[in-house]
Parts: structure tokens; C-alpha cells; sequence
């Protein structure tokens, strides 16, 4: 088996665990990926993916606390290798950040509150307006080489495909909740107005539209109103 195959079953492999747990949810899931990233990696120490959204810049499954401190970094200076690679679909990689000149407000804000002097950064994916890129970094200067980045390519790409397959599976669990939730809320209104399923799914719907409210929020609030807590 190729390293890269090994990689891709072991990724998926734990992915597959960490459904099966139901439990966990998308950020710890992708804490424990991440772990196993900077684990392969070579000259890795900690790791974390920067999220961009029109609501700001946020950290996610951050395996220490350096790489939540250098993207509040970034979004004060609006500038910086997680966000380039991230904007600029390719992959950043910085040897030594005290000679850096490329983003020069990040570089000193990083140095004063860090110990980090090199980066690595992969970009993920888009998920809508979203962007998302995967990160390394290290203590040491000129850590990381031609197989760090072999490698972290390999860690991106499967990143992005266990991403996916937690989203799609937090959807689909949402989905179910949803579904239940409403049928439900659908029960209260046929015993209460004497009314079949439709009905009260149609009344649930107008609810819904009149209060410009998700329909599963509406339904959330009749079973509430309809189970009082004691």
C-alpha cells in the first residue's frame, strides 16, 4: 500500500470511528484529525485550520493555543500566510518568520506573542462564501521540506474529504431531529384541534410563514408551550 493510500484509509478509518461514536461533534472530531496530521507531518508541533467567513476569521480544531493567537493575529492585521493560502488557492510556506517580509504586521505581531518561526499552510476548500485552510506550524526555523509538503497536501486533501463526510452526517443526524421534532409538534395540533396529519403540518407551515420563523423552531416552541417544565 502506497503512503498515500495509508494515509487516505487511516483518515478515513478515523472518521468512520468518530461517526460511529454519534457523539462527537464536528469541531472535536476535526481536533483528533488534526492531532493525527501534525503526528505525520514532518517538523510539525502544532496545527488548526483557519476558517474565513463574511462574519470574520475563526479558528477551528486548534491542537494548541498558538494557532488560535496567530489567526486573532491575522484578523487584526488583515494579512498572513493562512489567509493567503486560503484567498489564494495555493500552498504558504515560511522557513524563517523573522526574515519574513511578505506579511510584515503578522510577522511582528507573531514573533512578539509567539515562538513560532515556521508555517505551513494548505488551502482546504470553499464551502460557499467560506474559506478554510489547514496549518502547521513549528518552534524551530527551516523545519519543514519538500516532504512536509508531500505530505500536508496529502493531509489537506483528506481533511477536506472528512470535512465533508462529518458535514453531510451532521445534516443528515439535523435532518432527522428535525423530521421528529415536527412530527411531534404535528401530534399536539391533531390532538388539540381534532385535525389529520396534514392538516396540521399545513397549519405548522402557515405558522411558520406568517412569524417568518423556520418551521422546526415553530414546532420546537408549540411542543414547548404544549410541555411546560415543571
Amino acid at each position: 500500500m502506497s503512503v498515500e493510500r495509508e494515509h487516505m484509509y487511516s483518515m478515513l478509518q478515523q472518521v468512520n470511528e468518530l461517526q460511529q461514536r454519534g457523539d462527537v461533534d464536528l469541531e472535536t472530531a476535526l481536533r483528533e484529525i488534526n492531532a493525527s496530521s501534525v503526528a505525520s507531518v514532518p517538523g510539525a508541533r502544532y496545527g488548526g485550520i483557519t476558517m474565513v467567513e463574511e462574519a470574520g476569521i475563526n479558528t477551528l480544531a486548534a491542537t494548541h493555543d498558538y494557532a488560535t493567537v496567530l489567526d486573532d493575529i491575522q484578523r487584526d492585521a488583515n494579512e498572513g500566510p493562512c489567509l493567503s493560502a486560503a484567498w489564494d488557492q495555493h500552498t504558504i510556506r515560511i522557513d524563517d518568520l523573522a526574515s519574513e517580509t511578505r506579511w510584515p504586521r503578522y510577522r511582528d505581531a507573531a514573533i512578539e506573542r509567539t515562538p513560532v518561526r515556521s508555517v505551513i499552510s494548505f488551502r482546504l476548500f470553499q464551502e460557499g462564501s467560506a474559506l478554510a485552510a489547514l496549518n502547521f506550524y513549528a518552534e524551530s526555523e527551516g523545519v519543514f521540506d519538500e516532504e512536509s509538503v508531500e505530505v500536508g497536501l496529502i493531509f489537506a486533501a483528506h481533511t477536506t474529504v472528512a470535512w465533508n463526510l462529518m458535514r453531510r452526517e451532521h445534516q443528515f443526524r439535523s435532518a432527522l431531529a428535525s423530521r421528529d421534532v415536527i412530527g411531534q409538534a404535528k401530534g399536539v395540533l391533531m390532538e388539540r384541534f381534532s385535525i389529520d396529519a396534514a392538516a396540521a403540518f399545513e397549519l405548522l407551515r402557515k405558522l411558520s410563514q406568517q412569524s417568518n420563523t423556520k418551521l422546526v423552531d415553530v414546532a420546537e416552541r408549540l411542543i414547548a408551550l404544549d410541555h411546560p417544565p415543571q
